[in-house]
């Protein structure tokens, strides 16, 4: 199975990255995560002075999500760029470092973290007004690869992607955390992190969907999908909707480093099983569909009473008591409550129950 993907030029064995996060916090990290088999290694965010994160900064938040309140690098550039990265020649994967967060910033430092060993840059600000100008300034101070992450909370996303696009950005990263978000501790009776804290993972992958495939669906260019990726059908998901790559950093950082070899064999599995000699060819596979208006025709369903575990799901979702099971794994279905919401085959794990196919 070919999981080979091309990013900016660079040449990656599968699609796999480790995001900007605690994990790459320095070099011991980044080479860790190469060993663990990440193909690319994004950076904490390199601003001119380090960071002073409040303690605590990251937390649990459901099931495969975190929330975080943590700012850039607590080194200071004068580190990564003397000790850090030079201790990163003749690594195994690509190497992606993340600054911002201001143009003058980027302005500052982006010929230096080039020169200091950057593959690519990877800029990233809380305001979507600085984005295209610091692809600009990046742009008259480096030759290498530009991306830009940009963020699901911008109205004007578009615009910004436009904007940036203009400028000379090589690639887009989507997206970045989402947020303000809020837990509270019950035995505490306060936030866990505060008011101004920042959702990841699993919680906010339709987001980091719908960003890349409204990005793909408009420009032919490279785009990183990051956010809430924690499978191997995850990936495919991702690459489907128009991802060239696609970054994680909830999924290992919750499950390990391992997390990145493992995904890559389920994702040989997975092509194996559909037939599919390749990654790169599903890329953008679901894009068309996506320009389709809305169908209203009643829904066909196929049900496989061989592998249904008789858990009851499918019953139990139905608002309108549409469905039940008869003995012997026998499915009723009365057509004349079913309002073909689709509910039913969407929470049907073992895949017994699954929409028609058009």
């Amino acid at each position: 199975m070919d999981l080979s993907v091309d990013l900016c030029g660079s040449r990656l064995p599968h699609p796999l990255i480790l995001a900007s996060g605690p994990l790459s916090w320095n070099a011991a990290g980044i080479r860790a995560a190469y060993a663990a088999g990440a193909a690319a290694v994004v950076t904490k965010t390199i601003r001119p002075r380090a960071t002073t994160n409040p303690t605590p900064h990251i937390a649990a938040a459901g099931a495969g999500s975190l929330l975080n309140t943590e700012g850039w690098s607590d080194l200071p550039a004068t580190q990564w760029l003397e000790e850090e990265l030079p201790s990163l020649a003749g690594r195994s994967g690509v190497l992606v470092v993340s600054t911002g967060q201001t143009p003058a910033e980027v302005a500052e430092l982006a010929a230096p973290l080039a020169h200091a060993g950057a593959d690519l840059l990877e800029l990233v600000s809380y305001r979507a007004g600085d984005a295209a100008p610091m692809v600009a300034a990046a742009r008259r101070a480096v030759s290498i690869p530009i991306l830009v992450k940009v963020s699901a909370n911008w109205a004007n996303l578009e615009e910004v992607v436009e904007a940036c696009l203009a400028e000379g950005v090589d690639g887009i990263t989507a997206i970045d955390s989402v947020g303000p978000a809020l837990r509270l501790d019950l035995h505490r009776r306060r936030p866990l992190l505060g008011s101004g804290a920042w959702l990841s993972g699993r919680a906010i992958l339709p987001l980091a969907l719908r960003a890349v495939a409204e990005i793909a669906l408009r420009h032919p260019v490279p785009v990183i999908g990051t956010g809430g990726v924690a499978s191997a059908e995850d990936v495919v998901e991702m690459v489907m909707a128009g991802a060239t790559a696609v970054g994680a950093h909830s999924a290992p950082l919750l499950q390990g480093l391992g997390w990145f070899s493992t995904t890559v064999t389920q994702m040989e599995r997975w092509l194996r099983l559909h037939g599919e000699p390749s990654l790169a060819g599903l890329r953008g596979a679901a894009l068309d569909a996506l320009r389709e208006q809305p169908g209203h025709a009643p829904l066909e369903f196929l049900f496989s009473p061989e592998s249904c575990t008789e858990c009851g799901r499918c019953v139990t979702v139905c608002a309108y008591g549409a469905r039940r099971m008869a003995p012997d794994r026998h499915m009723l279905l009365d057509r004349s409550l079913c309002r073909s919401c689709g509910l039913c085959a969407s929470v049907c794990s073992p895949e017994a129950l699954v929409l028609r196919p058009s």
